[in-house]
């Protein structure tokens, strides 16, 4: 039997493997469109009739979104009707559609007739996309400040909740807070069991960068496409396009675990980073 060609040595070999194995195939890959993958958005509603209208327009037919409201004094939510409480929702859960648009979208909306979102009310919307509509990705653009969170029972019910996410294999994306850069802001501030994301300026909204800036991880793209504040750069913006991403790759690997997704994402940044350097 003769010895293969040195040319077909096992380091040769993986990286044949390795040179097939590109984000470009990853995230453009015919099957990466969200199908199968149910996201949650914590926020403050959807407007259903003009998500489906405006895909319906561009020859698009996303699945029927389905969500509730959630308030502080009742332990089961509200029915929702297709409506949102204020424009910040419906351009989150566009942006969403826009990257991963076979997603089966739910709409938590935690603000509701209160027009206020109070932690304990994010803990039990966030444990209903869980136990209840058995979510795989949760989007959370809506922070809770620092001074919100002073009393160390509160912080710690949230961080439970969060943790608690990680360890069902729930992806939890959240957006830096927009206030002050030099403000935490919560949950983005829990950042190994999550996503943490700041908003950056790309080119291509498939595109992002691992830039660690304790204790935010991410840069994704910080612009919408629909809404009235949709053009002004915002965190709030920037985290749905990372959960849209995420949303692509877990609709090829339904099992994937957040460390996994969050590796994954942390290989495209460095792969996109080398390939622009050699070019």
């Amino acid at each position: 039997m003769s010895e293969p060609p040195a040319d077909n040595a096992p380091d040769d070999v993986f990286a044949d493997v390795f040179a097939l194995l590109t984000p470009r195939r990853l995230l453009h890959h015919p099957r990466a469109t969200g199908e199968g993958v149910s996201v949650c958005l914590l926020d403050s509603g959807v407007e259903r009739a003009v998500l489906e209208d405006k895909f319906r327009g561009q020859g698009q037919t996303i699945h029927p979104i389905e969500g509730g409201i959630f308030t502080a004094d009742r332990p089961e939510p509200l029915p929702y009707e297709g409506h949102q409480s204020t424009p910040h929702g419906t351009t989150v859960a566009d942006i969403l559609l826009t990257l991963a648009p076979r997603i089966r979208l739910y709409s938590a909306d935690v603000f509701g007739p209160q027009g206020t979102c109070e932690v304990e009310v994010v803990i039990r919307a966030l444990r209903w996309a869980m136990n209840v509509w058995k979510c795989k990705i949760v989007n959370l653009s809506l922070g809770v400040p620092e001074q919100r969170l002073q009393q160390v029972q509160r912080r710690q019910q949230l961080q439970r909740a969060i943790e608690e996410a990680y360890y069902k294999d729930v992806l939890v994306v959240a957006a830096a807070h927009n206030e002050h850069p030099l403000m935490r802001g919560y949950p983005a501030a829990f950042a190994p069991p999550l996503l943490s994301v700041d908003k950056g300026a790309f080119a291509d909204p498939l595109h992002f960068a691992y830039h660690l800036s304790e204790p935010i991880e991410f840069q994704a793209h910080g612009q919408g496409y629909l809404g009235p504040f949709a053009a002004e750069p915002a965190t709030s913006w920037a985290a749905p396009h990372l959960a849209g991403i995420a949303a692509r790759l877990v609709s090829l690997r339904p099992s994937l675990k957040p460390f996994e997704i969050k590796t994954i994402l942390y290989w495209i940044c460095q792969s996109q980073q080398q390939r622009g350097s050699s070019s």
